[in-house]
């Protein structure tokens, strides 16, 4: 099959263990990033198979109207940038493994080292040495610290582990659903939503973005954490109300954020106050982005390509397009 993987923007898929499962296929890879559709839809034309890094394309009606070679776009996990319906009526199968196995630990590693690099102060210490000036100020310890994980999940899962290791105290708070499990496991839960953000030193949120949980952390929410409080958001910008979390950190309550993820990705605008504000640690929505990591989603993302040559295509989203 003709098979185009997009923005593969360090040409690094080809360096890896599973690209040997595209063996027999015709591969093109892009490794800039194109969001026009019109244009997209020109370069890629006779894409048969449409390979997805995450949310780094939007794929609609505009793109897959103008794609009639197109069979199949493969992909891992949650698609909120994928217009299903829009497939369907071109007769695209989407096929994306939601990862019901391992967590991500590549995201959940990341998150440790938002918290390490916040309450130590990394980057400006790194970046006052290579000024040629001597510390920059005075850091703090984890060790001892309330850490509140809003969302049960598998990373959650792994950051707590790590937190623990540190010695942090960990406390939940999510659906009720994840609630109750949290719960059963043992683990604590706060007592109240608003307690949960009003104690915790540190809030990090693990959550999948749906239109259930588009929004969910609120700018009321933002405003009980404490002014030395770490707000993290490693999952995805719009799990946050628009503009909150901005509105926020200049009122000063959290005191500090890290985030890894933004509402137009990529952000080039420099003037962005997560850009700019001192008590910031942004990074470019690395949080899934390791040779491991992309060994490992990949691996799935090129097992569904070849499900589907072999006439049994796997993890399907729109079942119905497929005929047999």
């Amino acid at each position: 099959m003709k098979v185009h993987i997009l923005d593969d923007w360090f040409d690094t898929l080809r360096g890896l263990p599973c690209f040997e499962k595209l063996t027999g296929h015709e591969v093109t890879v892009w490794t800039d990033h194109e969001p026009d559709p019109v244009a997209l839809a020109r370069r890629v034309a006779e894409a048969e198979v449409l390979v997805l890094f995450r949310e780094r394309t939007k794929i609609g009606a505009d793109l897959v109207s103008r794609l009639p070679a197109l069979k199949l776009i493969s992909q891992r996990s949650v698609y909120p940038h994928i217009d299903v319906p829009a497939c369907t009526a071109q007769g695209v199968l989407v096929s994306s493994n939601m990862s019901a196995g391992a967590p991500s630990y590549a995201a959940a590693e990341l998150t440790l080292a938002l918290m390490l690099g916040t309450y130590r102060q990394i980057p400006q210490q790194a970046a006052t040495l290579k000024a040629g000036k001597w510390q920059f100020g005075v850091g703090r310890t984890l060790r001892g610290r309330t850490l509140g994980l809003y969302g049960y999940g598998k990373i959650a899962g792994a950051v707590a582990g790590y937190a623990k290791a540190l010695g942090m105290k960990v406390q939940w708070w999510g659906s009720e659903s994840g609630r109750a499990r949290a719960l059963a496991d043992g683990e604590t839960v706060a007592d109240s939503r608003e307690a949960f953000f009003a104690t915790s030193d540190v809030v990090s949120v693990h959550v999948r973005l749906n239109a259930q949980t588009k929004g969910m952390i609120t700018a009321a929410d933002l405003a009980v954490m404490g002014p030395r409080a770490l707000f993290i958001n490693t999952s995805r910008s719009g799990l946050v109300e628009t503009g909150a979390l901005e509105s926020a950190i200049v009122a000063g309550r959290p005191g500090h954020a890290a985030v890894d993820v933004f509402d137009t990705e990529p952000l080039t605008d420099v003037t962005n106050v997560l850009l700019t504000h001192p008590n910031v640690l942004a990074t470019p929505h690395i949080g899934f982005v390791t040779e491991d990591e992309f060994d490992f989603q990949f691996s799935d993302i090129f097992d569904q390509i070849n499900a589907y040559a072999d006439g049994a295509p796997i993890h399907m989203i729109n079942p119905d397009v497929w005929k047999g």
